[in-house]
């Protein structure tokens, strides 16, 4: 009932961390960003869990300081996250630059570069990567014991049959940015409208790939929890 009625409602929201206790006190119904989906898993007792792309600096940062609420609930929850990197419409260096300043761990899984969501390798050299779920889970092992309150981002690109073209991506991503910019979309509502623009535009293969991606995160999300479960048998 309540994922039919998501998936209907007009009245819905885009709930990051700091909205939680306003959506919880007015019981407001919508989706929960990583950042409220980090705070929430972690309350819950979950250790892993999986999303398409976390959010990060935008490209127009220096002008708008549009940085998400990920990268800092990243750098204080110490849960596992599963992703494809950060959404390819944002500044991946920067990005990866305020990880690396909020003492966040990124480790690619079976690649050493940064996933670019829709197309898999950024040309963002990794500095530690590993190729089983059986030494993310080591890792995380690790970090528990030695309480480091940080969050463990794991990069998983994209299936390499659904990636698509880097230069087609950025030419689609330019242009939803002047389109952004020219009809004054700004705040919350810009990702929402960039993803929908991509999606349009390339006549629904970027959200093909995000579905793919999605899917491939929660499989290896799954496989890192059980090797998590079979060390504690």
């Amino acid at each position: 009932e309540e994922i039919t009625y998501l998936s209907q409602a007009k009245d819905l929201h885009k709930i990051s961390l700091k909205d939680l206790s306003v959506a919880a006190a007015k019981k407001l119904s919508g989706g929960t960003t990583v950042s409220a989906t980090m705070f929430a898993s972690y309350k819950a007792g979950i250790q892993v869990f999986a999303t398409g792309g976390i959010g990060g600096v935008h490209r127009d940062a220096r002008e708008s300081f549009d940085v998400s609420t990920d990268l800092e609930a990243l750098g204080s929850v110490p849960i596992t996250v599963v992703c494809a990197g950060a959404k390819a419409i944002l500044d991946l260096p920067a990005t990866l630059e305020y990880l690396e300043t909020k003492g966040v761990l990124v480790v690619g899984y079976k690649t050493d570069e940064f996933p670019a969501f829709y197309y898999g390798r950024s040309g963002l050299k990794l500095e530690h990567s590993v190729t089983t779920p059986g030494e993310l889970a080591q890792i995380i092992r690790e970090r528990d014991a030695l309480q480091i309150n940080k969050a463990i981002l794991v990069g998983n690109p994209p299936p390499e049959n659904m990636a698509l073209e880097k230069e087609k991506v950025e030419q689609l991503i330019e242009a939803a940015l002047h389109e952004a910019k020219a009809q004054n979309i700004k705040g919350k509502d810009v990702t929402p409208f960039l993803l929908d623009y991509l999606a349009k535009n390339s006549q629904g293969e970027t959200l093909e790939t995000n579905i793919a991606l999605v899917k491939n995160n929660a499989h290896v999300g799954s496989l890192i929890v059980k090797a998590l479960m079979a060390a504690k048998i």
